[in-house]
């Protein structure tokens, strides 16, 4: 069989405008919408579209089958992916050195598909893909936990997003020029390139009936599956719900009625109530301690005592994330 080359290239092109600016010094900045939505907690259900999304893909597909541990170990890859993200948001410079890691750790994965096409993670289409399904995940969380965005403030969360592109390294070729191109490119890939991959399928059904921690005793795994058939119910219909209605029908799933509705009351009812809980509950660990320092930095300048109380959290925070 002859290999053939890398696909990344079938991927469609967006309209980009190509941008000089140099690198930015930081992935977001504090008190934008990335740093008031991403470390929310419901990001961890609004981030299981993006990655089925992602796995539809080719390229994406083809290496997550062969390299990650999602099936195996899907609790401790949820939680490393979830630890990673705060740090693109809240590590200020730290999120470079995250993104050096991330392609440090990606760089040799590669992958022969059954039809002998070689794929490689860093391609440069499906490596900006996985940040732009990331865009579409934080409107789509907006839409179902929140109220409904405006045109500038959906505008805005876009220009942050490319400055992360941007300190990712992804190609200016592969970064669309506005909101509406990205919207025109992103339901162009959806409809035309995305795949029925049977990562997508092993993914979901991992979503409906998550695998225990590798490190829980054999003896309480029955206990586990009773304990999270609620998540993995609510889990698995937002991740489907968050999805283009295209890339559902791709997949050959079903979704009526009765789903859409369920989400609906799911949405609202987490919608309400997470404003009323403390920002140490809302806020998962790195992004509460990140948005405290800021804070303490912004309101007590002259407090050295305070802000490096604040700092010392913060450290302890990213110290302990799993990687």
């Amino acid at each position: 069989m002859t290999t053939a080359p890398d696909t990344s290239r079938t991927m469609p092109l967006p309209a980009a405008r190509p941008d000089a600016s140099p690198r930015p010094r930081r992935l977001a900045e504090p008190g934008g919408a990335l740093w008031e939505g991403a470390g929310l907690v419901t990001f961890s259900f609004s981030n299981g579209g993006a990655f089925l999304l992602q796995v539809m893909e080719p390229s994406i597909a083809a290496v997550v089958d062969q390299h990650s541990v999602f099936r195996t170990d899907p609790v401790g890859r949820g939680l490393r992916s979830l630890a990673s993200v705060m740090m693109w948001v809240y590590a200020d410079e730290e999120s470079l050195e995250e993104v050096e890691r991330l392609r440090q750790l990606h760089a040799p994965l590669e992958s022969v598909d059954a039809d002998g096409v070689r794929h490689t993670a860093l391609s440069s289409g499906p490596w900006a893909w996985v940040l732009l399904t990331g865009m579409h995940a934080f409107t789509e969380a907006v839409r179902v936990f929140g109220e409904k965005a405006d045109r500038d403030e959906v505008e805005q969360v876009y220009e942050e997003m490319k400055q992360l592109m941007r300190g990712f390294r992804v190609a200016e070729k592969e970064i669309p020029a506005t909101y509406d191109d990205f919207c025109a490119h992103f339901d162009r890939v959806v409809t035309e390139h995305l795949r029925d991959t049977k990562v997508a399928h092993d993914f979901l059904e991992g979503s409906r009936r998550p695998g225990p921690p590798l490190q829980l005793p054999r003896a309480l795994h029955p206990l586990w599956r009773v304990a999270t058939a609620p998540l993995g119910h609510f889990q698995h219909l937002a991740i489907l719900g968050m999805v283009p209605p295209s890339a559902r029908e791709t997949l050959g799933v079903r979704w009526g009625r009765r789903q859409d509705v369920q989400l609906k009351v799911f949405g609202r009812v987490v919608g309400r109530l997470l404003p009323l809980l403390p920002e140490r509950v809302r806020y998962f660990p790195i992004a509460y301690e990140a948005r405290r320092l800021d804070r303490v930095r912004r309101e007590q300048p002259g407090d050295g005592a305070a802000i490096r109380k604040a700092e010392r959290r913060l450290r302890r925070a990213i110290d302990r994330r799993p990687t």
